[in-house]
């Protein structure tokens, strides 16, 4: 199972674009986004501050900032090809 976090925070355009991007990935690879405001958990505030939004794949980073929906169906693709 595909577990997929968008690391965001309230009124940024560039995760609403994420997530935009992600949601077709998710019919095509049949997992459901969780999305996490960092503004919610000082840890994650402080990792990720500048970076989001953050595409969060089985807990390794595979993308962040400007989200490229290629970039991430080629992960996906990697990692079920491994299951």
């Amino acid at each position: 199972m595909l577990d997929v976090t968008v690391m965001s925070k309230v009124d940024c355009p560039l995760c609403d674009k994420a997530i935009d991007q992600l949601q077709p990935l998710a019919e095509e690879f049949g997992f459901e986004m969780k999305i996490v405001d960092i503004y919610k958990d000082d840890v994650l505030l402080e990792k990720y501050q500048i970076m989001i939004p953050v595409v969060v794949i089985n807990g390794e980073e595979v993308d962040y900032g400007i989200i490229t929906k290629d970039k991430i169906r080629k992960r996906l693709l990697e990692l079920n090809r491994q299951i």
